[in-house]
């Protein structure tokens, strides 16, 4: 079945009304518009260590990665002896450009928590690349400010905005389609959501996107039904995240520690219903 503007504008609202609508403690309309709201996001750095500490961040936010880097160290804020702060200068001149430096100085400083081969492709090993790349791609930029203006660039028109994720992937090593529009989303840019796996899954089972793990096609898919729906594409990522994850991070006395539980499957079955009947067509 192709999607059409109301199928696009129907699946954003029953997304957000669907948590409030199971009576969870706590979860109710006036939560999911906080999170929906992208002015709750913490202010732009405004400091080029500050933009190279939140791409860090960003890095280790998939898979095994947040557990195996920030788990291990106590996050990733304690890297900043071994990192000089943030300083992506003073990074790239005292390793000389050497992952197996940064990782050696890593042991032996920080003490991680799990024991850390120095096989090339371990999670660590392909981190202290990314740390490397990193600081080589900001400081191709004068000051925070020089940054924005060159993400605004992309982000001002609507055609080239997608090649901006792209870029970043290319220029930060293990950083990924994915991370890129994450870490843009959490620096208050609401056009860039992120395809994640929960929205794929939703989106593919509500006909909203074609089948398959296309990042790029589902960012478009997801910024087509923000456009639809009247609302942002970060409102559109978020809302969907929110039930395929269960997590309300900010708010850590619902839930288990803000957890709900993952609601995934049983709104894809609900929204399959509203939206097609009995059609599966």
């Amino acid at each position: 079945m192709k999607t059409t503007p109301e199928i696009d504008h129907r699946a954003y609202e029953l997304a957000k009304n669907y948590l409030p609508s199971l009576k969870i403690p706590g979860v109710t309309q006036t939560l999911i518009e906080k999170y929906l709201n992208p002015l709750t996001l913490s202010s732009k750095p405004t400091s080029k260590e500050e933009l190279y500490r939140r791409i860090l961040w960003s890095a280790q936010e998939a898979g095994m990665k947040s557990g195996v880097i920030g788990g291990s160290i106590g996050g990733v804020d304690n890297l900043a002896p071994v990192l000089y702060s943030f300083d992506p200068k003073a990074v790239l001149d005292n390793y000389d450009g050497n992952a197996d430096a940064v990782l050696g100085q890593i042991v032996k400083e920080l003490k991680p928590r799990i024991h850390i081969t120095l096989n090339q492709n371990s999670i660590w090993m392909r981190y202290c690349k990314t740390i490397i790349s990193a600081a080589e791609f900001i400081e191709q930029f004068g000051s925070a400010d020089d940054f924005y203006k060159w993400v605004d660039f992309f982000d001002q028109d609507k055609r080239s905005r997608a090649s901006l994720p792209m870029l970043l992937d290319h220029e930060i090593e293990g950083f990924g389609f994915a991370l890129s529009c994450n870490f843009l989303k959490e620096l208050g840019y609401v056009n860039f959501p992120k395809p994640d796996v929960h929205l794929f899954d939703i989106f593919s089972a509500l006909k909203l996107c074609k089948d398959g793990k296309d990042q790029y096609q589902l960012f478009k898919a997801i910024i087509r039904v923000a456009d639809n729906s009247n609302v942002t594409p970060y409102s559109v990522d978020k809302v969907f995240w929110l039930i395929g994850s269960g997590k309300f991070y900010r708010d850590l006395e619902i839930g288990k520690d803000g957890f709900i539980g993952r609601h995934k499957q049983e709104f894809i079955e609900f929204a399959r219903l509203k939206l097609f009947g009995d059609d599966e067509g």
